[in-house]
């Protein structure tokens, strides 16, 4: 099922904002959400177990100060600071949101009529309404106000500025969809990124990668990062415990371990003075990022930090570029290779750019919605295969294809499976998922049977999202996301972005249709024919010769890419025929590409009757029409193989 995701928005069980406001407003009666009530289900998985140092009371914003706002001076990375729950991860995905206007318009709608408004009181009801992107779609997530508190105090998120609670509101929404605050409890930092945008998210192991060792890949990281945060994607990182006992624990420098940071800012900053002299001269500099801690404190201790004597080097003309301060908001910054350095793994959050009027690249996507499902052997239904590891049930998964069209093009394939987070309370978790990518016929229309040449290959982990970015040659390709484990069900999406548009979908169909017609025979074999090349081919024009191959049979044509001035041309390019008819042949005629009109420059012709295993053949080249039987310079190689199963390939 191909998406349209960008414009669709969906209430969350029905609940629809206006309709609800309304009722409200007529009634006088401050909202209260039947669906996420004011008690213990709503704050844990299975009770109270004495996570919270109090008895917890549930109270609107007014209750809490005398002129509640849901934003004081618009929204700032350094607004939110997290609360009594394990979910820093939530909170620094928060930070990043709030720095990009566009986006948290998008998940705070008409933030402006929300807002409490003291020249129309009567707008307030006690209810607020948030959008998070989820498996495909925008939903509209309706919520009351009541926010837990102890001793008068916010038990979670709070905001800075104490008559502020966008944060408080919007983690309130986002726990709704989760089932409960317990189940925000150490979650996926780039599952939040993605949520709040629709975005595909790509992760990255820093240490693992040894971007602190290798300077060509850590000016390469830079670099991405600075193009990612002019195109507004969303980032963040960590620095990895490895146990429970490491939880929280600070290191040497100051970061804390199993805390996700947000990251505000990436620069370049020139050292020294500035100036006409310097500019012509040219100046040192230094690569930066600027990070912020979601707790509003414990800031990095390390080289440039706040205060630190190494901000006396960079003037005050760039420190105010740059937007430096020095106050205790947990905001910071610290060198480029001091980041990769100490943290072990980010994410970046790609807002990939999907429109045609754009300066900057844009992408083609091509979505689809599947499921792994279970049933009889050899039916529609019998799609949960496993990984490649099971080479025998590997080819039963879902199956989709998609075609590079120019020499060769770097893509981006995001797999994501339902979020399980609102299981939790039956036990439900992430299954293990990733996807394999082979390389197939340049006319493969059906499922493949046959395990073909490996392209690339995801990791394969237990989490809700997996990201690959991997360069393709020209060719036509399948990608088959699967389970790890065979005969696991579960629900998923595909998402794949190319420079160019792929002719992506899926394949269902095992073999040929029949025909509705009984006198319209059905195929009997399959062959699979691959032409490797040319040789000795006429030099046609001074210009250069530029020869291309079609491929003829049963009234089908492939045709091959052209390779530039070349009389040796390679072009290996296989093609796929059911065929009706084991006496039949299969042509291939050779062109050369012209600007006016292609020149003929020969064509073979081969018979492919039952063969065991591939047959290489090689063939003069012939004239046609009135030269078809004079032989033309060159000769072509191709390998051939046939077969009466057609569920072989």
């Amino acid at each position: 099922m191909v998406l349209d995701f960008l414009n669709s928005v969906k209430s969350y069980k029905n609940q629809k904002y206006d309709t609800l406001k309304k009722e409200a407003q007529d009634t006088g009666v401050p909202f209260s959400d039947p669906l996420f009530p004011a008690d213990d289900s709503s704050l844990f998985l299975k009770g109270n177990h004495g996570q919270l140092p109090g008895r917890v009371e549930w109270r609107r914003p007014k209750e809490l100060c005398e002129n509640p706002k849901l934003f004081v001076g618009g929204a700032s990375s350094c607004d939110v600071v997290q609360g009594m729950l394990g979910n820093c991860w939530f909170v620094a995905a928060c930070s990043a949101l709030a720095q990009e206007k566009e986006l948290w318009n998008k998940v705070i709608p008409d933030y402006k009529d929300q807002e409490w408004s003291d020249e129309n009181p009567d707008n307030y009801c006690g209810i607020f309404h948030f959008r998070f992107w989820q498996f495909g779609e925008w939903i509209d997530v309706v919520i009351d106000d009541r926010l837990p508190t102890i001793n008068g105090e916010l038990v979670y998120l709070r905001s800075r500025e104490k008559t502020e609670f966008w944060g408080p509101l919007l983690e309130k929404a986002y726990t709704k969809l989760a089932g409960s605050y317990e189940a925000l409890e150490g979650g996926n930092l780039s599952d939040a990124l993605v949520d709040f945008t629709g975005g595909i998210s790509e992760n990255i192991e820093l240490q693992k990668g040894g971007y602190s060792d290798d300077e060509v890949k850590r000016k390469e990281l830079f670099k991405i990062m600075l193009k990612e945060i002019e195109q507004h994607s969303l980032m963040c990182c960590a620095v990895a415990a490895t146990d429970q006992q490491q939880m929280e624990q600070r290191t040497e420098v100051g970061l804390v371990k199993g805390h996700a940071y947000g990251i505000t800012a990436v620069k370049k900053v020139y050292i020294g003075n500035t100036g006409l002299i310097s500019f012509f001269t040219g100046r040192e500099k230094i690569y930066m990022v600027r990070l912020r801690n979601p707790w509003g404190g414990k800031e990095w201790e390390g080289p440039f930090s706040d205060g630190s004597p190494e901000w006396a080097k960079i003037s005050s003309s760039e420190r105010e570029r740059i937007g430096l301060t020095f106050e205790d908001d947990g905001e910071f910054w610290m060198p480029f290779e001091d980041f990769c350095r100490h943290f072990t793994d980010m994410s970046i959050c790609h807002m990939v750019n999907t429109s045609w009027f754009s300066f900057s690249k844009s992408w083609r996507e091509a979505s689809f919605q599947g499921q792994w499902t279970t049933g009889p052997k050899g039916t529609a239904t019998d799609r949960a295969g496993g990984c490649l590891n099971h080479r025998n049930t590997f080819l039963r998964n879902p199956q989709y294809r998609f075609n590079i069209d120019g020499e060769e093009d770097t893509i981006l394939i995001y797999l994501m499976q339902k979020d399980t987070r609102n299981l939790l309370r039956e036990g439900g978790k992430n299954l293990v998922i990733g996807f394999h990518i082979m390389k197939v016929e340049v006319n493969r229309r059906y499922r493949l049977h046959m395990i073909m040449e490996k392209a690339a290959t995801s990791d394969y982990i237990r989490t809700r999202g997996i990201f690959l970015r991997c360069t393709l040659k020209r060719g036509r390709y399948v990608i088959i996301p699967s389970t790890f484990e065979p005969d696991l069900v579960g629900d998923f999406m595909m998402r794949i972005f190319t420079s160019k548009e792929s002719d992506a979908r899926e394949l269902t169909a095992e073999t040929p249709p029949r025909s509705l017609w009984p006198c319209i025979s059905y195929p009997s074999i399959v062959t699979k024919i691959t032409v490797r090349g040319a040789s000795g081919l006429e030099k046609q024009d001074r210009f250069g010769t530029d020869p291309y191959c079609i491929i003829k049979c049963g009234g089908e044509n492939v045709r091959s890419h052209i390779c530039k001035d070349t009389l040796e041309p390679v072009w290996n390019v296989s093609a796929i025929f059911y065929r009706k008819n084991v006496n039949s042949p299969l042509k291939v005629q050779v062109w050369n590409s012209n600007i006016v009109m292609d020149s003929y420059m020969g064509k073979a012709i081969f018979m492919a009757p039952l063969s065991t295993e591939t047959v290489i053949h090689e063939a003069d080249l012939f004239g046609r029409k009135n030269e078809k039987g004079v032989k033309k310079p060159g000769k072509v190689v191709v390998e051939l193989i046939t077969t009466d199963d057609l569920l072989a390939y």
